[in-house]
């Protein structure tokens, strides 16, 4: 029997051109996708896990310290640096002003001033006048014009009396060391220095206030 060989038969027609190409991309769609989901499906590596604990001991051991003991088991003294004591701080001794107590001031007290002004016993007005010839005095002194002083008719001797002269205000005292004046409406014969201070010496007399001191 005569041995039949098969041939693949070839397609010259457009159509089975088109057929042959359709059966071509399918396949290799086909095998891309099969391709794709075989990967997919595949388990993602996962990086190898590094065991932190060192090379022959067991998982569980704890670490070894950083600094290991000495061989007498003690740690070493150079390990931590040793704490420098600080210097006591010294007061130095005070001085013997400061050392001792100190007191309370003293409050001040109100110191009372003696009033030096006289009372006035006695007061009027009269005419005065003055007088300057050196001559004794009713009660023995020689008699002194620049001195202040004056004559009155009653007055004790050595009574201060306070003359002012109204016109101007001006006032002086004087000591009575005299008798006088013997003319109608004075009362008072001033020295000269006196009836100075209060008047000027050109008028002769004045109309004056006196005041008698206690």
């Amino acid at each position: 029997m005569t041995g039949r060989h098969s041939r693949t038969r070839m397609f010259s027609s457009p159509a089975g051109i088109a057929a042959t190409a359709a059966v071509g991309v399918a396949l290799a769609v086909g095998g891309t996708v099969g391709a794709v989901q075989l990967t997919s499906g595949a388990p993602s590596a996962r990086p190898a896990a590094v065991d932190p604990a060192p090379t022959g001991l067991p998982t569980g051991a704890p670490s070894s310290p950083a600094v290991a003991p000495s061989a007498s088991g003690s740690p070493s003294a150079s390990a931590s640096p040793s704490a420098t004591a600080r210097p006591k701080a010294s007061r130095s001794t005070q001085a013997p002003s400061r050392s001792k107590p100190r007191a309370a001031a003293p409050k001040p007290t109100a110191t009372k001033r003696s009033s030096t002004a006289r009372p006035v016993v006695d007061s009027g007005s009269c005419g005065a006048s003055f007088y300057s010839e050196g001559q004794l005095t009713a009660n023995g002194e020689n008699f002194d014009p620049s001195a202040l002083t004056a004559a009155h008719k009653t007055l004790p001797f050595d009574t201060r009396v306070r003359v002012t002269n109204p016109a101007n205000g001006k006032s002086v005292t004087v000591r009575i060391n005299d008798r006088g004046p013997f003319i109608e409406g004075r009362c008072l014969d001033l020295s000269r220095a006196a009836f100075a201070d209060i008047a000027s010496l050109d008028a002769g007399h004045v109309e004056v206030r006196y005041e008698v001191l206690g």
